[in-house]
């Protein structure tokens, strides 16, 4: 199995920005119904106002090249296109488990 990790530090107010992680949370968690590579997906925002990051996701498909389907996939697109214009950063991992 592999588990594909992706942080998100978006732009906004803090407001703004919780809206918007909660938003793209949300279509995260439709995705293993729509998605038949993703074996499971977890997805969280960010309650710890001491720290930057706004949201997180943690996505488990068997094998490397499920990421790229994954990645690529219409529903994913969609929902990776809630965030367009308003990501400051991003950090990811994928890694064998």
């Amino acid at each position: 199995m592999v588990k594909h990790v992706v942080m998100f530090k978006l732009t906004g107010t803090p407001e703004e920005r919780k809206a918007l992680a909660e938003k793209f949370r949300d279509a995260l968690l439709s995705l293993p119904s729509q998605i038949e590579v993703l074996r499971s997906i977890e997805a969280g925002v960010n309650e710890n106002p001491a720290e930057s990051w706004d949201v997180t996701l943690t996505a488990i498909v068997d094998k490397m090249e499920d990421v790229a389907i994954y990645a690529k996939h219409p529903a994913h697109v969609a929902a990776a296109g809630l965030l367009a214009g308003h990501v400051e950063m991003r950090g990811c991992v994928d890694y064998s488990c």
